[in-house]
């Protein structure tokens, strides 16, 4: 197929339409005015002329993957990484982070209009990040085939929209000391170390110095101590600034059919609690807690969501390890913080200061709860890319908070959210679109709403 792209949609891809001449008239075709079926094409850039091969045909649209670009946009360049377009990871690299930005904006934008109705004339402040060398966590899959002569090893990513491995030696968008520790697994792969180890994937967490390391290892099978305090003493002989590892295995339960294995921790070498640090707090982070991936940008969104808040009561919700409300404890009398993750919650527990009450369960499940406070100043809330969801809006909107943060992976989420608070009498005082994933289409962003006069 010869295609021009229109536009890009989230999710990385570029649309074009492709036009049936059984279906148009031959005018309509030659004035770009027939509607054509949907295609979705990857490493694109809009106006692009490309040549493209479809990989999926459904009803209503074709994926297609990217034969050649026939007339590159002028805001095409090379990519930096030398594994782009073969690894899944990132989306943008052919193009400079200026025009990724201007890409991020005009789809957060599009997305409010077309789904909350919201056509946002006021300034969404953009808020870039360092485009590489950004990410405190990365997660990476390893390959392992124990034979008789040898055991083939490789560390790597997914290939792009696939289940395949693929082998990458080094991430130009992951922090100077994850891509030491990549090298140094790589080494210890080669040396024939991972025949005793049946891993699958490595989590790598870097702190706010990126000089101290906690590794979590995923194994396929449960394997004595000794066998992963030999690994340990190992890695820490090639890369010593790891001071934390835990390793999970996947929980053998063969009664319980699940959708994905349920893990139990093997061993974990610990000495000390694992501390990431910001200008407002510092905060515990164990193995299997969430914390924000992008190391230069953590102290901004604290900013953002935090800063200018104060007053008497406030709610943290979906509050991980307590990245929002321990800040929040400075500038309100109370602060209630909701969790459910066990080892996010252990974290938040000690994280927070005395004026901070935590709960241990579902948002839907608080909000249906006795303990919610009355007269809330602030609610923020941060969650998954799911959002919400429609029913969590609607108690929340009932408790009419004063004012009300939420903070955003996914904005058509955020969107169908939007849509509840703003028909429950709530206006959007301010949209801020925060970078924390240069080269990828992800988007985080944070608005703040507050109750109408007379709401």
């Amino acid at each position: 197929m010869q295609l021009t792209i229109e536009k890009l949609i989230y999710g990385g891809d570029g649309l074009a339409r492709l036009i049936d001449p059984s279906e148009a008239r031959a005018e309509e075709a030659q004035t770009k005015q027939a509607r054509g079926k949907a295609v979705f094409v990857p490493f694109v850039l809009a106006g692009e002329q490309v040549e493209a091969r479809a990989v999926e045909e459904k009803p209503g649209f074709v994926r297609a993957a990217l034969e050649k670009v026939l007339a590159p946009s002028p805001e095409r360049i090379a990519p930096l990484c030398p594994y782009f377009q073969r690894c899944g990871g990132c989306h943008y690299q052919h193009t400079e982070y200026a025009h990724q930005l201007a890409i991020k904006r005009e789809i957060l934008s599009e997305t409010l209009q077309r789904t909350a109705k919201i056509k946002w004339e006021e300034e969404i402040h953009v808020h870039p990040s360092p485009p590489w060398g950004y990410r405190n966590r990365t997660r990476m899959k390893v390959q392992v085939q124990i034979e008789a002569k040898a055991t083939p090893f490789a560390l790597g990513y997914y290939r792009h929209n696939s289940h395949e491995l693929l082998p990458v030696e080094s991430c130009p968008i992951s922090s100077p000391l994850i891509n030491r520790a990549i090298a140094a697994i790589w080494e210890l792969g080669r040396s024939g170390i991972s025949a005793e180890c049946p891993l699958s994937e490595i989590e790598f967490f870097a702190d706010h110095a990126d000089v101290k390391l906690m590794l979590e290892l995923y194994a396929t099978q449960s394997k004595p101590k000794k066998v992963w305090k030999k690994l340990l003493e190992e890695l820490r002989s090639h890369l010593p600034a790891i001071t934390s590892v835990s390793v999970f295995s996947n929980k053998d339960d063969s009664k319980k059919k699940r959708a994905e294995p349920e893990q139990q921790e093997e061993y974990s070498y610990q000495p000390e609690p694992f501390v990431y640090e910001t200008r407002l707090a510092r905060y515990q982070v164990s193995p299997g807690s969430f914390f924000q991936t992008n190391r230069f940008l953590t102290e901004r969104l604290l900013e953002i969501v935090c800063a200018q808040a104060h007053g008497k009561q406030a709610l943290d919700l979906y509050a991980g390890v307590g990245l929002f409300s321990t800040a929040q404890a400075k500038t309100f009398e109370r602060v209630e913080a909701v969790e459910i993750a066990p080892a996010s919650f252990n974290d938040l527990r000690k994280n927070v200061p005395q004026n901070v009450r935590v709960h241990r369960m579902t948002t839907a499940a608080y909000l249906n709860s006795a303990a919610v406070p009355k007269n809330l100043d602030l609610v923020v809330v941060d969650p998954p890319r799911a959002g919400l969801g429609v029913e969590v809006s609607r108690k929340l909107a009932a408790l009419v908070p004063a004012r009300l943060t939420y903070v955003s992976c996914d904005p058509a989420t955020l969107a169908r959210d939007l849509n509840v608070f703003l028909q429950s009498g709530y206006v959007l005082e301010q949209v801020h679109m925060v970078d924390l994933f240069p080269q990828t289409y992800h988007i985080e962003t944070v608005v703040h709403l507050s109750l109408k006069s007379g709401a």
